[in-house]
């Protein structure tokens, strides 16, 4: 394949970081601070550099490219498969009353099936249901099928996310990118590097990804309590520490990020569901632990794999970058050190990552994880 590589920091013209031989007809994926690409020409300005590309957009907390971690930025990479193919799907969750099963259940039903090696999800962040779109989603498609990408950011603030196939960028927008063709090779793996503290509590009252109640009590009065003087910075404070989540019956614990919280009805939103009877406790890390993590999970990346991957890309969560701070293109340099330099790195930060459990195709919604998509043709 042949990649072009792009990057237009704030306040100055686009610059190539890599550049390719000419692109004939190149898939575009375009990563970019929210505010960057409320912009009314950013649009056109990539049309006019790749005038038959098709172009998907999405907003980030922070983007990736290469072995660095930019902010208020927009990242490019195009990318022209020599033997593959790919096909683009788009919906906005407008038109399904939070009925997100049924969206990704419709949206994989655009794509054709035949040949379908992979599907890639860049989905708007600040109101979606992830584990009931990838429920959709896999229900649409074979079990053979592999699913990843990530829920659009918007650094901390949690006020929209943007996304957008071939227009400009806009709320609500669900992308899924099929890739076809028998000469692909793909691999995906997430890792987080949080650990559990304090007691464990069972959720006594939840409905999907809304917590009600935790041993019987209000679980936002609880998870105030844990936070002190910090829970006056919610919700952006719940980013520094998640929820181990264990479902009934399950021998893996999923981690749920806290996207928002509801004062009247003293809820706490997460990014994905929170099943009756499941067991949860409170999480946190440091940057060494984190940085270990990114390590862990290219390791498992690369395991099995035939080939060197041409193209990883990375999806990392807010709150990693947040304890990361100033070191965190360290969990990025970490994944370049195992997967090596040849392959083209693009990502971004998000509020949630989409990816199989490692050694599995079952699909889930994670959070607090680096998840990389492998890539060679």
């Amino acid at each position: 394949m042949k990649i072009v590589q792009m990057i237009k920091e704030h306040g100055q013209d686009w610059k190539f970081q890599s550049e390719d031989k000419l692109l004939r007809v190149p898939l575009v994926l375009v990563f970019g601070n929210r505010h960057q690409l409320e912009s009314t020409i950013i649009y056109e300005e990539v049309k006019a550099l790749f005038p038959d590309g098709h172009v998907v957009f999405g907003s980030t907390s922070g983007e990736i490219a290469g072995a660095n971690v930019y902010d208020e930025s927009v990242v490019l990479m195009a990318i022209d498969f020599e033997k593959s193919s790919f096909k683009i799907a788009h919906e906005n969750v407008r038109h399904y009353k939070n009925n997100f099963e049924k969206l990704g259940h419709q949206l994989v039903k655009k794509l054709p099936q035949d040949s379908l090696k992979h599907i890639l999800v860049i989905s708007e962040g600040s109101s979606v249901n992830g584990s009931s779109l990838i429920k959709g989603m896999q229900s649409a498609t074979r079990p053979d099928v592999g699913i990843s990408g990530g829920l659009c950011g918007d650094d901390a603030r949690f006020e929209k996310t943007l996304a957008a196939y071939n227009e400009a960028p806009q709320e609500g927008e669900v992308i899924a990118i099929g890739l076809y063709g028998d000469s692909l090779e793909i691999s995906c793996a997430n890792f987080g590097g949080w650990t559990a503290f304090g007691p464990k509590r069972t959720v006594t009252k939840s409905i999907d990804n809304v917590l009600y109640e935790l041993d019987g009590k209000p679980a936002l009065d609880l998870y105030k309590t844990y936070l002190g003087e910090k829970a006056k910075e919610l919700p952006q404070a719940a980013l520094l520490y998640p929820l181990n989540v264990r479902e009934p019956g399950s021998d893996k614990a999923i981690v749920r990020t806290i996207l928002n919280i509801d004062e009247n009805e003293n809820t706490m939103i997460l990014a994905g569901d929170v099943p009756l009877g499941s067991t949860v406790e409170l999480m946190m890390s440091t940057v060494d632990d984190i940085a270990e993590g990114a390590s862990t999970a290219a390791t498992y990346g690369m395991r099995n794999r035939r080939s060197e991957p041409e193209l990883a890309l990375l999806v990392s969560c807010v709150g990693r970058k947040l304890v990361m701070d100033q070191r965190t293109e360290e969990e990025v340099e970490e994944v370049i050190n195992v997967i090596g330099k040849e392959a083209k790195v693009i990502g971004f930060y998000s509020y949630g990552e989409i990816a199989p459990f490692s050694g599995g195709r079952e699909c889930k919604l994670h959070n607090q994880t680096m998840t990389l998509t492998l890539v060679s043709e």
